[in-house]
């Protein structure tokens, strides 16, 4: 896949923390859709494995890191995933993504992080480890980096998520609005030239008249380069602290004086309908619940799984009617026996009428998911015999996600610190510090 190829295409980034195997409800709640997106050609899609997330939490041991992201791109690759269509790489082969998240940290303020639910919920609720460290705390910051370093200028960047994650995409949208408004400020060059130094005073009187946050009376004279900078600090505090469409409001001529760049593009969400997916015991399917069934499972796991599932809690007896849009089982017959000529109609009159026993219910279920299953495990089964090939193609994949990282990283460095100006300055002689140009 030739990343950016003609016409800028919008960008999405997903990605999984590697704490094991993958299982169905991986496979529906995400998986499927990120197939579903590589395959659309308005869309260059970037697709990792979150190692450095999963030690926010389990620090204590890495030991099986390594291996449960090996499997994870094994299940990537199993589930549909295509290295050609879409780029899927390890977040620690990508240093440059721990370089910006140390750039956005410097300009997220404290009590953003310490202010997001799940922060304050994982404290209240996990007993068994310390999260009392900044790795933790810092998670969503992080995670914007791991977003927003796929920024391409002047295209769009789409995060699928369902609704209870839009907040944590509207965390990173304000970190890369609070970083735009600080570093994306640039002064027109030719205010630099020496006949137009005295604009700087025009500036100096509108922060004045605007704020009246210039801590000295205004001159007449041709401003000094130290006043230049001060009130360049000036503004851009103004700007920070207003916001670029206020700022333009109140700050006469401002739009002739600044030029504001999107250094990183602010990520939107791609709001996702995922079909419900119980676990086996009804819960949210969940590997720490032991209620799932992974991509992996064999025939007679999922036989022996399945055969306890909790049903209709209506249906004590044999004889009893049930309600099948309340029983779990049936929520995965709509998944998995949709195709089935009549299938779902002889699940829903045989439980309304106690025609069928839930026994009957869930073996039928079960033969059908094995069918769709077979091929996803028949896939890993292929990889798995196979790892040096699974780790090749995730080093490709990082090599060329790290390409992408480093453009833009160049792009943030020379925001922050202008080395390319002052080298280019020195370079001149200071013939380029005299002129602006």
């Amino acid at each position: 896949m030739a990343i950016g190829a003609g016409a800028k295409k919008s960008r999405v980034l997903s990605g999984m923390r590697p704490t094991g195997r993958l299982h169905i409800g991986h496979y529906f709640g995400a998986l499927q859709n990120w197939v579903r997106l590589q395959n659309d050609p308005a869309y260059d899609c970037f697709y990792f494995i979150a190692d450095w997330h999963a030690l926010t939490s389990d620090y204590a041991d890495t030991s099986a890191v390594a291996e449960n992201t090996l499997q994870i791109m094994i299940d990537y690759l199993a589930a549909g995933l295509d290295p050609t269509k879409s780029i899927i790489f390890q977040q620690s082969a990508v240093p440059e993504h721990a370089e910006l998240h140390l750039l956005l940290s410097m300009v997220t303020p404290l009590g953003w992080l310490e202010r997001v639910p799940t922060y304050k919920e994982a404290l209240e609720n996990v007993k068994d480890k310390d999260l009392h460290n900044y790795g933790f705390l810092g998670y969503p910051v992080l995670q914007c980096a791991d977003i927003v370093i796929y920024s391409n200028p002047g295209a769009k960047l789409f995060v699928p998520v369902g609704e209870d994650q839009v907040s944590h995409v509207e965390t990173s949208r304000e970190i890369v609005r609070r970083l735009n408004n600080f570093w994306g400020v640039r002064f027109k060059s030719f205010l630099y030239r020496r006949e137009n130094l005295m604009a700087w005073r025009q500036i100096e009187g509108a922060l004045f008249l605007a704020w009246a946050r210039m801590p000295h009376l205004l001159s007449k004279s041709i401003p000094t380069k130290e006043e230049i900078l001060e009130i360049e600090s000036a503004a851009r505090r103004e700007i920070q602290r207003a916001g670029r469409e206020n700022s333009i409001a109140r700050i006469p001529g401002v739009a002739d004086y600044f030029e504001f760049d999107d250094i990183l593009t602010e990520p939107e969400s791609m709001l996702t309908k995922t079909p419900r997916i119980p676990g086996l015991d009804g819960r949210k399917m969940s590997k720490s619940y032991g209620n799932t069934i992974p991509l992996s499972e064999s025939d007679a796991g999922i036989r022996a799984k399945t055969k306890v599932m909790v049903t209709d809690p209506a249906r004590k007896r044999r004889t009893d009617p049930g309600n099948p849009d309340v029983c779990p089982v049936y929520d995965w017959h709509k998944l998995f026996s949709a195709e089935e000529p009549g299938r779902l109609a002889w699940v829903r009159q045989g439980c309304t009428t106690a025609g069928i026993g839930c026994i009957e219910c869930k073996a039928a279920m079960a033969e059908n998911l094995i069918k769709w299953i077979a091929p996803v495990r028949e896939r890993r089964v292929q990889y798995e015999n196979n790892p040096k090939r699974v780790l090749e193609i995730l080093d490709d994949g990082s090599k060329r996600a790290r390409k992408v990282a480093q453009g833009t990283m160049a792009r943030v460095r020379e925001a922050v610190f202008g080395w390319g100006k002052k080298r280019a300055e020195l370079a001149s002689g200071g013939k380029q510090a005299a002129s602006g140009e």
